[in-house]
């Protein structure tokens, strides 16, 4: 759990969400996801169930009204073993396997499981002991508070039974410097390369080849803008040819790496 606050708006760049919960207490943020835009406030919070490349941003915030929030990721292990655990008890509603994937980003109400789980988990921010103590339980309960809420949908289908398309997606996110084919994402879980490339359009809205290429450059976006430099950055996530890297940049981002980094550095505590 990280909390973070801001006091100059930013315009949406690059960035890649893992599997996470946004929630904004004061101000507003936003992300952009091949072009459609969510928008997320005190009324809703963001739950990113895959990791994602989108663009974020902060569309107003000042000295006198920062935008204050606080970022949850979600463990994997934890949010399966309570997605299976639902989806086992008795009256839980099951999907059809064949039935459409939600997105891999939804926005959620801050209902009220969600608003007290959420307020328990903070109040142990100031005591370490009871941080280490009670933390995991907590955490447990906002877990749960989100698979039941609005964003409940996508956060089962991507952690429960049936979840290959978050499975595959991890597996990319921890390969990213590898040349990660098609058939490597569909061997590692049990699918056929057309019906990967089906789910994964519903699950993203993008082609597996398309996100890859996006999750990479995005990634070394942000690298560049936190400071790496080209070269570095490009054999980070993958690229063997700098030219085809630049190449590839420009044509993403409309400007070379180099200039990117000279006009898009990264505020600080927003990575």
């Amino acid at each position: 759990m990280q909390l973070f606050r801001a006091t100059n708006p930013l315009r949406c760049a690059p960035a890649v969400y893992e599997p996470s919960v946004i929630a904004i207490v004061s101000g507003a943020k936003e992300a952009v996801l091949e072009g459609n835009r969510y928008a997320y406030d005190s009324n809703q919070y963001m739950c990113c169930c895959m990791s994602m490349p989108v663009e974020a941003g902060i569309p107003t915030a000042s000295p006198e009204n920062p935008l204050l929030g606080v970022y949850i990721s979600l463990d994997m292990r934890v949010m399966t073993e309570l997605a299976i655990g639902m989806e086992n008890a008795a009256g839980a509603i099951r999907y059809p396997r064949n039935s459409p994937l939600p997105q891999g980003v939804a926005l959620a109400r801050w209902d009220n499981g969600f608003t007290e789980a959420l307020l328990r988990l903070l109040q142990l921010v100031d005591s370490p002991a009871d941080m280490t103590i009670l933390g995991d339980g907590r955490l447990r309960e906002l877990y749960y508070a989100v698979l039941k809420g609005d964003a409940g949908d996508a956060a089962r289908r991507a952690f429960g039974v049936g979840n290959e398309i978050a499975r595959a997606i991890e597996y990319l996110s921890c390969h990213l410097e590898e040349a990660v084919t098609i058939d490597d994402m569909a061997s590692q879980v049990g699918m056929s390369r057309a019906v990967l490339h089906r789910k994964f359009k519903q699950a993203t809205t993008m082609s597996p080849i398309q996100f890859v290429k996006s999750m990479r450059l995005n990634k070394a976006a942000m690298n560049i803008a936190g400071g790496m430099n080209v070269s570095e950055a490009a054999m980070e996530v993958g690229y063997v040819s700098s030219s085809q890297f630049s190449r590839e940049f420009k044509r993403m981002y409309g400007q070379s790496p180099r200039q990117w980094r000279s006009s898009n550095p990264l505020p600080a505590g927003m990575s």
